[in-house]
């Protein structure tokens, strides 16, 4: 097991080029078992959860073979059904096979994820949807068994706006005779860039990126060739990096469309944004003024930058409050921005975190992805150096960040943990 040891105090400057989105690779390749044939994927990020994605469709008997920032995925013999738990338990994106596999299998065994470090996401909506078009669901042994012979178009109203959610009805819908509309439907870019994705292989997809999307079932689709979006979420991290630092960072390839609410905030902190022929240059020169942040579903501010900007507010010039509307544990990296010297009270969904003139290097435990993010910013901004450990939660959603952070002036490097 590996961690960073950082040491702070250097203002970022220099070139960060942003990776293809995680979020938007992984459905991408899962609805490539709604195909038979050979699927290319472009831009895709050298990512721990992609290897996880890639071996679950290997068992279940695809060829996938990767070739720098691209995935070609041969699912001619992807008969398989089953998605066993050594794999789903690593990675919970894994349940978004349940609803291709069911589509053109007409069978599905698939591990039930169970909750997370960050706090419960049950697959109930799916399911629900799934039963609306026809499919027999039970539960044995960990398990979620799906059967149909083919699924049926129907009316789903989602309880809840849920993401992936809305990914496996989308899909599922695809290859199901007649109409099929989901309302309250999730509006996230990667919902959009997967139901393009589908589109372009024959699906036919309406109000993609609104709370009603309407499919009609078609009987097969060509295999996928697309392009991965580039992930706003890494772009967001480096955005509040020169923010923390009070450096310039030239951000390439940052999808600014699907970032307004962030962008909003960092400049109402300060943080200013230039664009350029190269990219959008990003710098600060001063503590960032108090802003306050609540997290809500797309085009609200997203969950996953929460983390990231409160690091970025631990230094501000005030007090800022933080109300997390998402997932009922997504504060645990609060106890370990303390460590770093932070001043931050939580009750219940809410956190006030009083700016500080100053943060001291300690050592730190990440907790999950997006906390180890926030925890590499308060890293390069403290005096001395910081221990991070567990840093592969880090590999699940961050390409290279060491080597980028690098690149840019920053003091990071790569250690192995030593044992108990």
């Amino acid at each position: 097991m590996d961690k960073l040891v950082i040491s702070g105090g250097n203002p970022l400057v220099g070139r960060v080029k942003i990776s293809g989105a995680k979020n938007a690779a992984l459905p991408l390749m899962a609805a490539t078992l709604l195909t038979r044939g050979k699927n290319r994927l472009a831009n895709v990020p050298n990512l721990r959860d992609v290897r996880t994605m890639g071996r679950l469709l290997t068992t279940l008997g695809a060829k996938v073979n990767t070739r720098t920032d691209r995935i070609y995925i041969d699912t001619g013999g992807a008969d398989g059904d089953e998605a066993p738990y050594e794999l789903v338990k690593t990675m919970r994106a894994s349940v978004l096979v349940l609803g291709p596999l069911v589509a053109r299998r007409g069978v599905a065994r698939v591990s039930l994820p169970g909750g997370c470090a960050i706090g419960e996401r049950p697959i109930d909506q799916h399911l629900k949807g799934l039963e609306a078009m026809g499919c027999k669901v039970k539960l044995e042994g960990g398990y979620v068994l799906a059967e149909a012979k083919r699924l049926k178009g129907a009316d789903i109203a989602m309880d809840l706006v849920t993401v992936t959610g809305t990914e496996n009805l989308v899909m599922a819908a695809c290859l199901a005779k007649g109409t099929s509309i989901i309302r309250n439907a999730a509006r996230e870019p990667e919902v959009v860039d997967l139901c393009n994705a589908l589109s372009e292989a024959g699906a036919e997809i309406r109000g993609a990126g609104t709370g009603t999307i309407t499919i009609q079932g078609v009987k097969e689709l060509a295999p996928l060739d697309h392009r991965v979006m580039p992930d706003r979420i890494e772009a967001g991290t480096y955005m509040a990096a020169a923010g923390i630092t009070r450096g310039e960072l030239t951000i390439v390839d940052a999808p600014l469309e699907h970032l307004t609410s962030v962008v909003g905030k960092l400049k109402e902190a300060g943080i200013r944004f230039q664009p350029t022929p190269k990219g959008l240059v990003v710098s600060a020169r001063r503590a960032p003024r108090p802003v306050s942040i609540i997290t809500g579903p797309y085009p609200g501010f997203p969950t996953d930058l929460q983390a990231q900007l409160m690091a970025l507010m631990c230094l501000n010039s005030g007090s800022a409050v933080f109300q997390e509307t998402i997932f009922e544990n997504r504060f645990m990296h609060v106890s370990e921005l303390r460590r770093l010297g932070a001043e931050i009270e939580v009750t219940g969904s809410t956190a006030v975190v009083k700016g500080v003139r100053g943060l001291k290097g300690a050592q730190v435990m990440a907790t999950d992805l997006r906390a180890s993010a926030c925890l590499v910013l308060a890293a390069l901004a403290a005096e001395g150096e910081t221990h991070i450990s567990r840093v592969y939660h880090l590999d699940r959603g961050y390409e290279s960040i060491d080597q980028k952070l690098t690149s840019a002036g920053a003091t990071v490097r790569r250690e192995a943990e030593a044992g108990p």
